[in-house]
């Protein structure tokens, strides 16, 4: 499977880790089960989608391992102070991780936000804000370029930087509302918290792409015409 379905298998996997157990919880509070219980149950579709990966694939998704082991962690420590809080504040936990995660990257040879962007964008017409039309790509790899431009290395470093603090941010977020919050209202608005996440850390690293000079680099440059 080459890189971009894999992706969005991925994507796809995500939204049903997000949006099914949210949607199982109401239907079983709904049923007049605990919230303890009716989370508890949600939270075994993200464990159930790991378990049918490693029976097709023979391999574990590390984001599905990830969520398994904060989800029987929480599930213990709720268990034994019987409060559901427990299981509320478990993707806090996760996006936490997530954003410890970008940050330790920097310390790496590539960044998480190179190694993300790389499978979406590298190879494809990108947008030539002199011409105002979609341009060919650039032949230059982006091995070449993270060797050849420090502008190109810069981009991915402070990119994976604002991902980071905002992943962080939703953590704390998540925490806050878990702790302080009606239990029944914090499972919608968590899994409405993720596209917001999302979009606002998408809007910010396109605009700070654009002024950066991603996009020139990743075009063509236009050779000149060779006279008769």
């Amino acid at each position: 499977m080459s890189a971009r379905p894999r992706s969005r298998r991925q994507l796809l996997l995500l939204v049903i880790d997000i949006a099914v157990p949210i949607g199982l919880y109401y239907v079983l509070r709904g049923l007049g089960m605990s919230a303890y219980l009716a989370l508890l149950i949600g939270a075994i579709v993200p464990a159930l989608t790991t378990l049918i990966g490693f029976l097709a694939r023979r391999t574990v998704d590390g984001l599905g391992l990830s969520m398994f082991a904060l989800i029987s962690l929480s599930a213990g420590v709720s268990a034994l102070t019987s409060d559901p809080r427990f299981l509320l504040v478990r993707d806090g936990w996760l996006t936490g991780a997530w954003g410890l995660w970008f940050f330790a990257s920097l310390f790496t040879r590539r960044p998480v936000a190179f190694a993300f962007a790389r499978v979406l964008l590298e190879g494809r017409r990108a947008w030539d804000s002199r011409t105002r039309r979609w341009a060919p790509p650039t032949e230059r790899s982006w091995d070449q370029l993270w060797d050849e431009e420090p502008a190109f290395r810069r981009i991915w470093r402070m990119s994976t930087v604002m991902w980071g603090a905002g992943t962080v941010v939703d953590a704390v977020l998540r925490v806050i509302m878990a702790y302080t919050l009606p239990v029944d209202e914090v499972p919608a608005l968590g899994g409405a918290l993720w596209p917001v996440t999302f979009v606002v850390l998408q809007v910010i690293t396109n605009i700070y792409y654009h002024r950066a000079g991603l996009w020139r680099m990743l075009i063509a440059v236009p050779q000149p015409a060779i006279s008769a």
